[in-house]
C-alpha cells in the first residue's frame, strides 16, 4: 500500500478531499520526522512508537580493498509495534507459504 493508498481511502472513508487529506497524513509524517530529529520518540497508543535506536561503533570490511574501516555510533529510527496491533495481524492475516 503506498501513500496514495491511504489517502484515497481515507478520503473515501470519511468524505473529505483527497488534497486535504494528503495535507494531513504528509504533515503527520513531517511531525513523527521532526520529533525524532529532535530526540523526541513518538508515541501512538494501540498503533505502536516511533522511536530512536543507537548503533553502537563497529568494526566493517572494504571487501574490494581487503580493508577494515571503523563505522562510528549512530542513530537510526525506528518502528515498535503494539502488542494489540501485533495479535491483530497474527490472527487475522493468512500465511504465505
Amino acid at each position: 500500500m503506498t501513500k496514495a493508498d491511504i489517502v484515497a481511502k481515507i478520503s473515501e472513508k470519511l468524505g473529505l478531499e483527497k488534497a486535504d487529506v494528503q495535507a494531513t497524513v504528509e504533515s503527520f509524517m513531517e511531525e513523527v520526522k521532526n520529533s525524532l530529529e529532535t530526540g523526541d520518540n513518538v508515541y501512538l497508543r494501540g498503533f505502536g512508537s516511533f522511536i530512536i535506536k543507537t548503533r553502537a561503533e563497529k568494526t566493517g570490511r572494504n571487501i574490494s580493498k581487503n580493508t577494515t574501516i571503523k563505522i562510528p555510533a549512530h542513530n537510526i529510527p525506528a518502528f515498535k509495534p503494539a502488542k494489540v496491533f501485533v495479535e491483530s495481524v497474527k490472527t487475522k492475516t493468512e500465511i504465505a507459504v
